[in-house]
Order: C-alpha cells, then structure tokens, then sequence
C-alpha cells in the first residue's frame, strides 16, 4: 500500500470531517464522554476505549501503517497540561 503523505493539519481535518460524517453520532453517548475515539484516517475504521492506547493498537494490528487521530469524546481538547478541558455542546461542530 502506498503511504498518503498529509500534514498534521490535513489529518486533523480529515479525522474530524470523519467523525462529523457519522462517528460522533454513535459513540457521543453519555457513558463514553471523556474516552478516547481512535480513528483510522484512510478507512474510517474507529475503536472507542478509557485513554485511546488499545484501541490505537488494536487499529495498528489491522493496518500496521495506518495514520490514526484521536479526539477525546465530549471534549473541545484531548489532553491538557496545566489548563482546563472543556465540554463541548451537542451542537459544537469540529470542522465546517
């Protein structure tokens, strides 16, 4: 398989319109808020667990090359070093 070359704002764009387009739907529920949603950014292919480390290396098992993105479920951050995670509303889009 030929490696995409993207940058790191091209994969951040294309995993969020990914998670838009129909993941956000299925796993923004309220016992998932705060996991992480891991996702392959060439398939589609996602894994939902508490910090993102399995479901990243369940993903890689598939696709040992895959360019994978995580968001934390319910939060406009996925990680803060000294500062505040904020919730984010229903209607909070991620990309246009």
């Amino acid at each position: 398989m030929q490696a995409i070359l993207l940058s790191s704002e091209e994969v951040a764009k294309r995993a969020y319109q990914i998670y838009e387009g129909g993941i956000r739907q299925q796993v923004e529920t309220e016992e998932n808020i705060g996991k992480m949603v891991i996702i392959n950014i060439e398939t589609g292919d996602y894994e939902v667990d508490e910090t993102g480390l399995q479901a990243a290396q369940n993903l890689q098992a598939k696709s040992p090359y895959a360019r994978l993105f995580g968001i934390r479920i319910g939060y406009n951050v996925a990680a803060s070093f000294g500062g505040v995670m904020e919730r984010v509303s229903s209607d909070f889009r991620y990309c246009d």
